[in-house]
């Protein structure tokens, strides 16, 4: 297909290495942001274990590459309370919201494939959505669609807390949602809402006619050379992999949550992936392009894709499964026990990927985003990273919040999580 095809024009990497070859001296930091120096790695280091100390944050993988400068890949902390064993970039970990940007690549592949339609009505290649003649494609995957977040239902939650090894369907989600009313007409605001992308994971299987994790694998994350990176069928997770601390339980105590089933946040939420890995699939993600050169989505579509619509949250924008906040590009992702960022800022050639191993937020709100910030201070402070709470993609009521009572609304990146489980 020709999302795979490698151009010839190799002329950009030539100039490049000829310049290298005659010593040219890199360019200096372009205004508004700092190089990565031993200084800055110094101040970034001591910046990330304050708020790790200030959070109670068991550990922390980051990684930070900006073209032309060293990069900055540290693991600080523990992947695991109960031994100490120290958390790696290369460790698996659940990347939650994040996973979002998988799936709806998936769904643009088969609009490059002549196989779907943004604009056409999602009742055109799936049955039984409420309204599903009204709502389209394009709706779902830019969360416009209106329709109600499963993941806030009381009962689900309840469900949940009482029993976080159980398995769901995609179907059974899906019922959870459509016994609500539909929040607002499609098209006429924005709301996240992970109903969208479980239908969105069900489009992509009856289109393709393979399971999820199978399309994926052999569409997206291998030709991207992502080696580490899978939708699991249960509740697996590959070895090596980080242990993650949640306090979403009936009593509020903070619990090693790695072995809970994921499938209840299925093609919204619940890939694994790695710090590595990550490195390689963000710059993939916001540029259309494979490391070979090759084409991940067509330009047009990825042009799409890419395309921020407003949230009604100031400097956060949403495309296709895709965000923008304060001109880093991406998603973040949580889930019990486990947040992620993962994004780019392509003005300054940055990517950042955090891993955090808890989602025992309390005062200090989102932890992934509280790292992000203290990075992005120091390294970027013309792009601070600065994520309301009202506008994550993943916000998640207090855990200590009774599961008889509806939770706070996910409005717009981990990504990306429960009590509400929002992924």
């Amino acid at each position: 297909m020709g999302r795979y095809r490698t151009p010839t024009v190799l002329a950009a990497a030539s100039l490049l290495l000829t310049a290298l070859c005659a010593g040219q001296a890199p360019a200096a930091a372009p205004p508004g942001r700092v190089g990565i120096d031993d200084v800055i790695a110094e101040k970034l280091d001591d910046a990330i274990t304050a708020a790790m100390r200030e959070a109670g944050i068991p550990g922390v993988g980051i990684g930070l590459w900006i073209d032309g400068d060293e990069p900055y890949v540290r693991a600080f902390g523990t992947s695991d309370k109960a031994t100490g064993t120290p958390i790696k970039t290369d460790m698996h970990t659940r990347i939650g919201s994040v996973t979002k940007t998988f799936t709806i690549t998936g769904v643009l592949q088969l609009v490059d494939d002549g196989k779907v339609r943004l604009d056409a009505p999602v009742s055109t290649y799936l049955d039984g959505v409420p309204g599903g003649d009204r709502i389209t494609v394009r709706q779902l995957a830019d969360m416009r669609s209106g329709l109600y977040d499963y993941t806030q239902d009381p009962r689900m939650l309840a469900a949940y807390k009482a029993d976080p090894y159980r398995s769901w369907k995609p179907q059974e989600l899906l019922d959870i949602a459509f016994r609500h009313p539909a929040n607002f007409p499609p098209g006429a605001r924005w709301e996240y809402s992970n109903t969208n992308t479980v239908l969105l994971g069900l489009l992509v299987e009856k289109i393709s006619g393979q399971p999820l994790h199978t399309y994926l694998e052999q569409h997206v994350t291998e030709p991207a050379g992502l080696d580490a990176t899978s939708l699991p069928t249960g509740a697996e997770i590959t070895s090596p992999f980080v242990h993650g601390y949640t306090n979403f339980t009936p009593d509020g105590a903070t619990v090693d949550a790695s072995q809970w089933n994921p499938s209840w946040a299925w093609s919204a939420g619940a890939m694994i992936s790695t710090v590595d890995d990550l490195h390689a699939w963000v710059p993939t993600l916001v540029s259309g392009r494979l490391p070979d050169g090759g084409r991940l989505l067509e330009p047009g579509t990825q042009a799409q894709r890419v395309r921020m619509l407003p949230t009604g949250h100031p400097d956060v924008g949403y495309g296709l499964g895709i965000a923008a906040i304060d001109g880093w590009i991406g998603h973040n992702g949580e889930l019990p026990g486990y947040e992620t960022i993962a994004v780019r800022l392509p003005q300054e050639r940055a990517t950042l990927v955090i891993v955090v191993n808890s989602d025992v937020d309390g005062k200090f709100g989102n932890l992934s985003s509280l790292v992000a910030n203290k990075v992005t201070e120091i390294v970027t402070p013309e792009h601070v990273w600065s994520l309301p709470k009202a506008a994550q993609p993943n916000a998640v009521p207090e855990p200590s919040a009774s599961p008889a009572s509806p939770a706070s609304p996910a409005s717009p990146a981990s990504p990306a999580s429960p009590a509400s489980p929002q992924p």
